[in-house]
């Protein structure tokens, strides 16, 4: 019941519902290694005390706060769910503090760098065309890789340079699109090959991106092609997909653009999230501060 909660009023995404549920199995294994629970009833706990002790049992093994974060927000909605069902008196979840989240500078790509890569040389065939248009794409909009595998063709104006793409918890927004990407997806459509009609989705669309077997492109295969060409670039570190996404709102940022102009276009629900990236640009102001600055570092004129 509470699974076509989350997935029917919550309108999840089908990777938080399963991630939810899998910590609620967690912790009911957890509680059944606990001599406080009613063996015979399988009542749950209606104070924090088991909560802690869960959280505890995960902080020894040094699972990151993030992780721990989204542990208690499953456990809140669960019994925020069954306290609205009646079937608890209180929600113990709710006296459980959030573990304060580490702050981490995202990884991205200079400008430089990213030029390199997409100045890489393609080839002119069909997988050529195609790795240009995704990578193209994740830096000119900025979407999650969950959502470039999800785009359909149709999901791609070209005149009108923008692209709908579906978010997390199914919501769609617009997002604008830069003329070499959408020339990109252009020259690779001239050479995409029809797709096998058993191959279509349940709308009859079909998928933008295809694998090399005519099947929608999976995140694992987006990633394999990524460190490829980010390999034959010349870039000597390792970066994902996200790491683009990241790049995309850095440089927006560092060119003057306002964050909720970057908020709308990354689809965050909150404009904490995306100050993030405010961090970043003051971390490379600060670097280029101490390489030109003669008296940065306690130097002498």
């Amino acid at each position: 019941g509470f699974g076509r909660y989350l997935k029917v009023e919550r309108n999840l995404s089908s990777h938080t519902l399963e991630a939810y549920l899998t910590d609620l199995k967690q912790f009911e294994t957890f509680l059944g290694t606990l001599e406080r629970r009613d063996k015979a009833t399988g009542e749950l706990p209606t104070d924090p005390l088991a909560i802690r002790a869960f959280l505890a049992s995960l902080h020894r093994e040094r699972l990151c706060k993030a992780t721990l974060a989204r542990k208690v927000a499953a456990l809140r909605s669960f019994y925020g769910y069954l306290l609205r069902n009646g079937m608890v008196a209180a929600n113990p979840a709710e006296l459980v503090q959030l573990p304060r989240r580490e702050q981490y500078i995202p990884v991205v790509l200079s400008v430089d760098e990213m030029q390199a890569l997409l100045e890489t040389a393609f080839p002119e065939d069909e997988i050529g065309r195609r790795d240009r248009a995704m990578i193209e794409l994740f830096y000119s909009t900025g979407i999650r890789l969950s959502e470039l595998t999800g785009l359909n063709i149709e999901d791609v104006h070209l005149r009108e340079g923008l692209v709908k793409v579906r978010g997390k918890g199914r919501k769609e927004r617009i997002v604008p699109a830069g003329r070499p990407a959408l020339q990109a997806v252009e020259s690779y459509l001239e050479k995409r090959p029809l797709i096998p009609a058993g191959s279509r989705d349940e709308a009859g669309a079909g998928p933008l991106f295809l694998s090399t077997r005519g099947k929608r492109m999976n995140p694992r295969g987006v990633s394999r092609v990524l460190e490829e060409w980010v390999r034959r670039s010349g870039i000597a570190r390792k970066i994902s997909p996200h790491a683009l996404r990241h790049t995309f709102a850095t440089h927006l940022l560092d060119a003057g653009a306002d964050l909720r102009s970057i908020q709308e276009m990354l689809g965050h629900s909150s404009l904490s999230t995306t100050q993030k990236y405010t961090s970043v640009s003051m971390s490379r102001l600060m670097e280029t501060y101490d390489r030109a600055h003669p008296r940065a570092r306690g130097g002498k004129n």
